[in-house]
């Protein structure tokens, strides 16, 4: 159900940059999804209101502790490095997302690297441990999520083991395809079976609660008017004949 080929229409892309991960939770919640949202990871540069959201393709990098025989900086000179492969084949469009096993002393990607996921197009970066060079990576525009900021290399810490398979990040699971969003408030997983319907489902809900905000906004009680009543939704109705 989570394979890539599933296909995600650029209009429930385009939907799920303009909902809030809010109401992506209340839509999953629907769905018997409890666990989507990604604790511990926060957007590195807080979006300003309006700032379409991160949206894309997980393509996932798993980490698992180093061991010093191994994660020596040697290591990098091997093209065929999972972190460096990973960042060179992670696809235009898509999401980097790092299992880091939410260690937070040391850093899951550096300037440089941040900035070649940049060059090639990728769509942002999340990853439940730091980032290093935080200023320099806050100045790309590149969309980061993570656990703030952490100067000591990824080999102090990390051993990078695979790239695109299952793995767990800010303690939710997160399936090659899946759909990430990152908002101001953190980063959704959404599963790429559902991505289509939750989309369409998040636009709806948002056109409702912005007509709600309205009323409660003139003054009216939450009784009948949050959630709305069968009054409140006739109006509603009327209401958005009027939007464009």
């Amino acid at each position: 159900m989570n394979s890539p080929a599933i296909p995600v229409s650029e209009t429930a892309l385009e939907q799920l940059r303009h909902v809030s991960n809010a109401t992506l939770t209340t839509q999953l919640f629907k769905r018997g999804l409890r666990n989507v949202f990604l604790q511990g990871v926060k957007p590195l540069v807080v979006p300003s209101p309006g700032t379409p959201n991160l949206v894309g393709p997980a393509f996932t990098m798993r980490n698992i502790p180093a061991r010093e025989d191994l994660d020596q900086l040697s290591a990098f000179q091997n093209p065929e490095h999972p972190q460096r492969k990973g960042v060179e084949t992670v696809p235009p469009g898509a999401v980097l997302v790092q299992d880091c096993r939410g260690e937070h002393t040391a850093a899951s990607v550096g300037s440089i690297l941040a900035t070649r996921l940049k060059v090639r197009g990728v769509a942002g970066m999340v990853s439940d441990g730091p980032v290093r060079d935080s200023a320099t990576i806050a100045a790309l525009g590149l969309p980061i999520f993570c656990a703030g900021a952490s100067a000591p290399l990824n080999l102090t810490k990390h051993h990078t083991i695979d790239l695109n398979v299952p793995i767990a990040c800010g303690g939710v699971a997160v399936y090659p395809g899946d759909i990430m969003v990152g908002d101001a408030d953190g980063v959704v997983v959404v599963p790429r079976h559902l991505a289509e319907e939750v989309a369409q489902a998040a636009w709806e809900q948002e056109e409702l609660e912005r007509f709600i905000t309205s009323r409660i906004e003139a003054g009216a009680p939450l009784p009948g008017t949050y959630p709305p009543n069968e009054v409140t939704l006739a109006a509603f109705a009327e209401w958005r004949k009027t939007q464009s």
